[in-house]
């Protein structure tokens, strides 16, 4: 069983190694019909060692830094002891580069989501967009992270082993799984992980 942390909807696809799971949708904003209508900073108010694996692709940045932690003692929480988390937000660090690289202004493309353009200002301060069409603060990201800053974070919120997706930075993100708990798994195969 898998639970989507604020994946807004269950329209918005999750990727396919997860296909013929159980998925549960947590999310803070009740128009995407989500199962758990919750903010994710109260995951440990949820029943424990409930989930597989959590996945939380381009949420964790929602919430100021030390609210962050308290996210993902609620992921140790509801994950089995065999569980794990994928996650994926910006890549600030890869941004940045981007940006000094080519010149870019606040206002300028960094590149086209299929929701549309997205400007530098949207990665660093969140989808303007959506935080204006909502009126909705959540919207907005209060953090940021480079593979470094996320894999230490993991570590030290608690999960034993943390791999990096080595493609993350041509999409201008950092994707992460960690475990739980070290050693053997059977989840690791969904990654080609040893």
């Amino acid at each position: 069983m898998v639970l989507n942390v604020g994946g807004n909807s269950k329209h918005v696809g999750i990727p396919a190694h997860y296909d013929g799971w159980v998925h549960h949708l947590l999310d803070i904003d009740a128009r995407g019909s989500p199962d758990i209508l919750c903010d994710a900073r109260e995951l440990a108010s949820q029943p424990a060692g409930t989930y597989d694996a959590i996945y939380c692709s381009h949420n964790l940045e929602h919430y100021r830094h030390h609210d962050a932690r308290r996210v993902l003692a609620g992921f140790l929480h509801v994950l089995k002891d065999d569980g794990f988390a994928e996650v994926k937000v910006p890549d600030v660090l890869a941004v940045m580069k981007k940006v000094v690289a080519e010149g870019l202004d606040l206002d300028d493309q960094l590149y086209v989501a299929p929701s549309g353009p997205i400007q530098v200002r949207d990665v660093v301060w969140g989808y303007g967009v959506e935080i204006e069409a909502s009126g909705n603060d959540f919207y907005s990201h209060k953090t940021g992270f480079s593979p470094k800053s996320l894999t230490a974070f993991l570590e030290n919120a608690g999960f034993a082993e943390v791999f990096l997706d080595g493609a993350g930075a041509e999409r201008l993100e950092v994707a992460a799984i960690a475990f739980k708990r070290a050693g053997p798994n059977p989840h690791k195969s969904l990654f080609d992980l040893a």
